[in-house]
């Protein structure tokens, strides 16, 4: 293997220290042929659908992409807006936000970058333009707030496959889930209690979670696990009665049986034990995208309405709102603490060791590298 490296490598370079804000990726249009050639990527990846290969290829190309593409076209179409895909430029949004709570907080020297799972900008062009920039101190932090091996089990595969071919690999730093970390939870609650101020509130809280297989949870996946949890903690933060919420997973495909009870099924079940007006919540997503602008606050309040209920609202995702932004500020300086060059607490100890020393462009340069003093 021919493992790789700058050509223009320089020893005594400065370092880039960098996380990488990773999602699950988006068509580059939202037509069929930028569908299609998405679905290929995201549908290939065993992690995804764990069938045997040579049968799935047959399915995936002999049925899946010759009939999904043009529906899946046709939903994105209806959440598509000037700036593009709402997953891209939320998770866009939100990298900036991160970045400048970071800035403000003494982290300056750590750069926050985006990269999706699938599609464009692709991890390994990402990876592959800071690796040029001499990277090396790596945070990737899929935001993905509860783990499943089909989503952050996926981005590990990635990155691995990725620096498994750098001549230098960087420090790594990977965060699995943050479902549980302090705070996260209480966010959701706090976004649930002002859009209800704003909008009213709903005789009951569903809390829609993307789905798996069922097989997986039997076979040791943690994310049914996590995601009963985060709803169970957000509706103690909103003191709410067992009766008042519930759980329930969408976006199932096929035929097997996947994590239940199924939000559609929910949807058209609620109006009919009274439930007239409902507000929903998608907790496993961090920003806005298809699955909650159009399978939910579209086709799931079509739903909803047509099975007898009167009025659904969509509560958004956290997206780049400054409280989420802060949160994952603070979860990355936590994360990157331990980092000497980039450090808050090291870099307050540079600049007073720098304040004290007569030699201060010599401290400096064996302190940080590349630092130059004001």
């Amino acid at each position: 293997m021919k493992y790789q490296g700058r050509a223009d490598f320089a020893h005594g370079s400065p370092p880039l220290a960098a996380v990488v804000l990773v999602n699950l990726g988006t068509p580059d249009q939202p037509d069929a042929g930028a569908v299609r050639r998405y679905l290929a990527e995201f549908l290939a990846d065993p992690r995804v659908i764990e069938i045997p290969r040579l049968l799935w290829w047959l399915i995936l190309h002999g049925i899946v992409l010759r009939l999904r593409p043009r529906r899946s076209a046709q939903a994105y179409r209806q959440v598509w807006q000037e700036r593009g895909s709402p997953l891209l430029f939320h998770t866009q949004d939100l990298a900036q936000a991160t970045q400048s709570r970071l800035q403000q907080s003494g982290q300056s020297r750590i750069e926050v970058h985006v990269a999706m799972r699938y599609g464009n900008p692709g991890m390994r062009d990402v990876l592959e333009k800071l690796m040029r920039r001499n990277l090396r101190r790596l945070l990737v932090l899929p935001l993905y707030p509860q783990y499943s091996g089909t989503t952050t089990g996926a981005v590990f595969d990635a990155l691995a496959d990725n620096l498994k071919t750098w001549r230098w690999v960087p420090e790594l730093g990977f965060i699995s889930d943050y479902y549980a970390r302090p705070g996260y939870t209480a966010l959701l609650a706090q976004r649930v209690r002002q859009h209800r101020l704003d909008h009213g509130t709903a005789a009951h809280l569903l809390f829609s979670f993307h789905g798996i297989p069922e097989r997986y949870l039997l076979a040791g996946d943690p994310y049914h696990c996590q995601c009963l949890a985060t709803a169970r903690r957000t509706a103690e933060h909103l003191q709410l009665n067992a009766d008042q919420w519930s759980v329930s997973f969408q976006s199932r495909v096929g035929r097997e049986r996947w994590l239940t009870p199924y939000t559609d099924q929910e949807l058209k079940r609620l109006p009919t034990i009274g439930v007239k007006s409902l507000d929903v919540i998608c907790p496993a997503f961090a920003v806005d995208c298809l699955e909650t602008l159009e399978e939910i606050a579209i086709a799931g309040r079509e739903l909803f309405l047509a099975a007898g209920g009167e009025q659904l609202r969509y509560i958004p995702a956290l997206n780049a709102g400054d409280d989420h932004a802060q949160w994952l500020a603070s979860l990355i300086a936590d994360a990157s603490a331990h980092w000497p060059e980039w450090s808050a607490a090291r870099l307050t100890e540079i600049d007073s060791e720098i304040a004290a020393s007569k030699s201060r462009q010599r401290l400096a340069q064996v302190n940080f590298p590349g630092f130059k003093p004001k």
